[in-house]
């Protein structure tokens, strides 16, 4: 089966720059999102980047920092859902 058959939305494709806030080490990564829905996106990521299994994508044409739970990864791709939203933390200056 091919992966869009698996979706029960389909993902509007978009090329928005975005940070992965990791909260913990208070650690950034910059990313791509290169597709979006309301339940979650995909992601481009550096190949070598860490990117913990739950996480704050920050995205500021939205202004929005979406909580990301991430649900497949390949090579520099990550897909993830939202569950839920928060106001930008104050320690990221993006």
């Amino acid at each position: 089966m091919a992966e869009d058959e698996h979706r029960d939305k389909r993902r509007q494709r978009v090329f928005k720059g975005a940070t992965i806030l990791t909260g913990m080490t208070r650690s950034e990564v910059t990313c791509t999102v290169r597709n979006m829905h309301d339940g979650g996106a995909e992601l481009k990521v550096s190949i070598d980047a860490r990117v913990p299994d739950e996480f704050l994508l920050y995205v500021p044409t939205d202004g929005i920092a979406y909580k990301a739970v991430v649900r497949w990864r390949r090579e520099d791709r990550i897909g993830i859902m939202f569950i839920g939203t928060e106001p930008k933390p104050h320690w990221h200056y993006g």
